[in-house]
C-alpha cells in the first residue's frame, strides 16, 4: 500500500478520502494564504495547493505521497475563499443567491520518494438557490459558512441552498477524486494502491 499524507486541516477532504477507502495521515501545512494575491481564481487555488504541498513535503521523510489542496469560489472572476466574518458571509450570499459560480480546487501531488510533483485545478459549476434574507441570516448564524471557501457547503447545512452542480461533486466538497486518480497515474501509482 502506498502512503498518502494530506496537507490540509479540512475535515471534509479527509472524510472524502476515507469514504473512498483512502486513510491518509494529516499534516497541516501552516501556510499563510494571505501571501498570495492578485491571481485569477483558478491560478490562486493552484498556487496555494502547491505551497501547502511543498511545505508538508519538506517535513516527510518516509517517501510518502503528499497531497495539497485549496478551494476558492470563482464568482464573476473574483476568488472567494473563507469569508472574513459573518457580515462578509451575508454579503456573499446576497451576491450569490439565484446565480452560479465555479468552485475551483487546486490539487498538488508530490511523490517524495521520486522527487516528482504534478499539479492541476478541477472546476465545478455550482448553481445557488434564490434564498431569502431570513435563510441567509439563519445559515450564517449557524457558523458553517464562516469555515469554508465560498461561504457554502454542498455536504452540510448549505446543501439545501445548492440547486445543482455541473461536474465533479467531490470537487465541491474540496477534493476531486477523479483528478487525484489521474495525478496518481501520471506519477506511476494506481488509485487502488491507496486503499487500505
Amino acid at each position: 500500500m502506498t502512503s498518502l499524507v494530506l496537507a490540509s486541516a479540512s475535515p471534509a477532504r479527509l472524510a472524502t478520502l476515507r469514504a473512498a477507502g483512502v486513510h491518509p495521515s494529516v499534516i497541516v501545512s501552516g501556510v499563510d494564504e494571505s501571501v498570495v494575491s492578485g491571481l485569477p481564481p483558478a491560478d490562486l487555488a493552484l498556487r496555494l495547493a502547491e505551497l501547502k504541498c511543498d511545505a508538508v513535503a519538506a517535513q516527510v521523510t518516509d517517501g510518502a505521497l503528499v497531497l495539497g489542496c485549496d478551494s476558492v469560489l470563482d464568482l464573476d472572476g473574483e476568488a472567494l475563499g473563507k469569508p472574513a466574518d459573518a457580515d462578509d458571509a451575508v454579503r456573499r450570499w446576497v451576491a450569490m443567491r439565484g446565480r452560479s459560480g465555479i468552485l475551483r480546487t487546486g490539487h498538488c501531488l508530490r511523490d517524495t520518494a521520486a522527487g516528482t510533483r504534478l499539479a492541476a485545478t478541477a472546476s465545478t459549476v455550482v448553481h445557488f438557490a434564490d434564498v431569502s434574507d431570513a435563510e441567509i441570516a439563519a445559515y450564517v448564524a449557524s457558523g458553517e459558512p464562516l469555515e469554508v471557501a465560498g461561504a457554502f457547503t454542498v455536504d452540510g447545512l448549505g446543501g439545501a441552498f445548492v440547486t445543482g452542480i455541473e461536474g465533479d461533486h467531490h470537487n465541491v466538497v474540496g477534493l476531486s477524486l477523479p483528478l487525484l486518480r489521474s495525478l496518481l497515474a501520471d506519477l506511476g501509482h494506481a488509485w487502488t494502491d491507496l486503499w487500505g
